[in-house]
């Protein structure tokens, strides 16, 4: 793992001895909860992945390009007859899967991955260990591979689904693999290279792509070399990305994880609607199986609930681009309303409530791109102005959501409390829309961050969009607020009639730091073990609601499925990651009065990272029962909340805004940490505390340019201008 010494240059500075993602994360075989045959794969390309793969040699399984496809097979290879390689040692790193097996007549081993330009790499040895030759045969998919010229495999696959065809070339180091089998004699050995390269017609040519594989099948190049060298340029990403470190493994590990989140769900199709670079909300998906015909949801695609999460975090990254391009995706997306919709290559689908005008302006702080800022600023304003119009009403600036599941937060019981929570919860008769806590602040932290954007670029309507932000904040203090019960209250969207259901998005108010003295006996619910300390916090509504149900279902009916998402009491990380932004904001505006509780939950949250609690299995699925702590779903390497940002503002301390830099840490315990390789506004930024090791620098110091500009013995809040 990463660790600290001591500069040898300057003794006030510390040193950062950083290991390779693959070194951090290495495990052993990942696969599905719900299919444990499956093997998942790290590395992703920018239009090519693996859903998962067959413990087979080569690529198969489901595999997905761009969007959800299914392939079941680019190619395998066969040792002779019908053979299971299980039990095999399988060995998962963010760069690529090994896996090693021994037969009675055989013994193998692979590496494998798929590169940033969509070429799916298979390195194999065999080894015949028999007394008769063993023959090794290349399959393919027909519907893919059609063609042979020379040595080159070829062909285009037409997905109507979405509109595109799909050009592949495949090349090997050894031809006989399919003109009849390679032979091997008894002890025998010999090593594999195949790889199929992958893109769009129309796009790129067969002789590109032939080029592309091409580059893995030269001669002298080794296994070992060509596994070597993905590394090499699978880190190189990682390279750009913030370093943390401190003497918690815990945290350290989840932090390392969440940047292989990022990497992993990056993708750049630049085909139909999504010409930019994005953030998908996930690889995996509620879809069926069946190849070339999935049915069902799909987190492969653009879903503006998740894009400011996503920015969030990618703002920390040094290179911008991944940022911009999530940005103008939403932008692509935007209908003539003013909302952000879903972005398939060939097609929109619904809008989701989001926060993009504050995201938006959060990452402006970090990156000062103004050119980006102009462009985008238009669009931004037309989100405010079109919710505002189309989901506002006429007695206050509250937005109603009438479809339940556009705030992300399906089946939550606060839409069906004025029908006392009925069993069957699909009959339109006993829904109600309401005016949402989540949407209006939401709304509300959009018109602070437009208003934000517009007197940075000198928009005159800046004062307007302040005062938008005035009214909403009146609105939700003095309206959703119930004095008797002390929490914040989804409402009747006709009669304001408080919907009296003990909902997360309750704590909404407090992360938008829109609440007062007054208020913070309804911050302490979250305290409360028939609340929301649930064994493993925290849930999506409060315990003590008649519709309660940890594990999810609808009264005891699963209608979802088993791993539905139904927001009436499992916990999911998207929240916590909002709720414990919420604590930390909180403790400080209150002399630091819950910084030992935001520790605690945040280190539970962290945990959420790991299958069964174990350092050693990175595995973050989408919602967790609050009870039991089961994961409920299957959409492993899920990308729908932040952390990084939480332990950069919050543990670190590092707080960017308009003219200064805010030094104001959560004081968590820790003995010391370390934060560099982080730039704001071009400048090289650092942070780092040591509270006991005599070795090493002591106290709380900023790091500008390499220079500390900022230092003290303790935790506390210090100011760096930035003019």
């Amino acid at each position: 793992m990463t660790a600290l010494r001591k500069s040898k240059g300057r003794s006030d500075h510390f040193v950062l001895t950083a290991t390779t993602i693959d070194e951090a994360l290495a495990t052993g075989k990942r696969s599905l909860r719900t299919l444990p045959k499956s093997c998942l794969l790290g590395p992703t390309g920018a239009r090519l992945w693996a859903d998962y793969l067959n413990p087979e040699p080569g690529f198969a399984g489901t595999i997905d390009f761009i969007h959800k496809l299914n392939i079941p097979l680019l190619f395998t290879v066969k040792p002779g007859k019908p053979v299971s390689l299980e039990p095999c040692d399988v060995e998962w790193r963010p760069s690529h899967l090994s896996m090693e097996a021994a037969g009675s007549e055989f013994r193998f081993t692979e590496r494998k991955f798929i590169t940033w330009d969509d070429c799916a790499v298979s390195c194999q040895t065999w080894e015949n260990t028999s007394d008769r030759e063993l023959v090794l045969t290349l399959a393919t998919d027909a519907a893919l591979f059609q063609e042979r010229d020379d040595n080159i495999l070829s062909g285009v696959l037409q997905v109507p689904q979405y509109e595109f065809s799909i050009v592949a070339a495949l090349r090997m180091n050894r031809p006989e693999l399919a003109d009849g089998g390679l032979v091997l004699a008894p002890r025998e050995k010999a090593e594999l290279v195949i790889a199929a390269s992958l893109g769009i017609e129309g796009k790129e040519t067969l002789s590109v792509l032939s080029e592309r594989a091409g580059r893995f099948v030269r001669p002298g190049l080794s296994n070992t070399e060509l596994v070597a060298d993905q590394q090499r340029t699978y880190q190189s990403w990682f390279d750009k990305a913030p370093q943390f470190v401190s003497n918690e493994p815990l945290l350290n590990k989840t932090w390392q994880y969440r940047w292989f989140l990022l990497r992993h769900n990056l993708a750049d199709p630049q085909c139909g609607n999504l010409q930019h670079p994005l953030f998908y909300e996930g690889r995996s998906h509620k879809m069926s199986k069946t190849p070339f015909a999935p049915k069902g949801w799909e987190f492969s695609k653009m879903i503006p609930l998740t894009v400011p999460m996503h920015l969030l975090e990618a703002r920390w990254y040094q290179d911008s681009t991944n940022g911009t391009g999530a940005i103008r995706n939403m932008k692509a997306s935007q209908d003539e309303e003013g909302l952000y919709r879903c972005l398939f290559v060939n097609k929109t689908m619904h809008a989701y409530a989001n926060f993009m005008g504050w995201a938006a302006y959060q990452f402006y702080l970090v990156h000062r791109d103004e050119p980006m800022l102009r462009e985008m600023l238009p669009s931004l304003k037309a989100q405010v102005d079109g919710e505002g119009s189309k989901l506002g009403n006429e007695t206050d600036r509250l937005i109603t959501e009438h479809t339940h599941n556009r705030t992300g937060k399906e089946y939550q019981p606060s839409y069906w409390y004025f029908h006392n929570f009925p069993i069957n919860c699909k009959d339109p008769n006993t829904f109600t829309p309401l005016k949402r806590v989540d949407r209006s602040v939401y709304h509300y932290l959009n018109c602070l961050g437009v208003a934000q954007l517009c007197a940075t670029a000198g928009d005159f309507e800046a004062d307007r969009y302040k005062q938008l932000a005035r009214e909403l904040r009146s609105d939700i203090l003095h309206k959703m607020w119930d004095e008797t019960s002390q929490f914040f209250y989804d409402q009747h969207y006709e009669n304001d009639q408080k919907a009296l259901v003990k909902n997360i998005v309750g704590f909404y108010p407090y992360w938008a730091q829109i609440t007062g003295s007054e208020h913070i006996e309804g911050f302490l619910h979250l305290f409360a073990d028939d609340e929301f300390n649930t064994p493993y916090p925290f849930p999506s509504v409060s315990a003590d609601c008649p519709a309660y149900q940890p594990e999810g279902g609808w009264q005891g009916n699963f209608i979802k499925g088993r791993n539905g998402c139904v927001w009436d009491g499992p916990t999911w990380p998207y929240t916590n990651s909002i709720v414990l932004d919420a604590m930390a904001l909180e403790s400080k505006r209150m002399d630091h009065r819950y910084d030992e509780r935001f520790g605690y939950y945040l280190r539970e949250y962290s945990l959420l990272h790991f299958s069964h609690r174990d350092l050693g299995k990175p595995y973050l699925v989408e919602h967790y029962n609050s009870q039991t702590g089961e994961a409920l779903s299957d959409e492993v390497d899920y990308n729908h909340s932040y952390y990084i940002d939480l332990i950069v503002r919050h543990v670190a301390g590092l707080n960017v805004e308009a003219d200064r830099i805010v030094l104001n840490p959560v004081n968590i315990g820790l003995d010391f940490f370390q934060l560099t390789h982080v730039q704001v506004a071009g400048h090289q930024i650092g942070v780092t505390y040591n509270k006991r090791d005599a070795s090493l620098p002591l106290g709380y110091k900023l790091y500008v340019d390499g220079q500390v500009v900022l230092e003290s013995d303790d935790l506390e809040r210090m100011e760096f201008s930035l003019v």
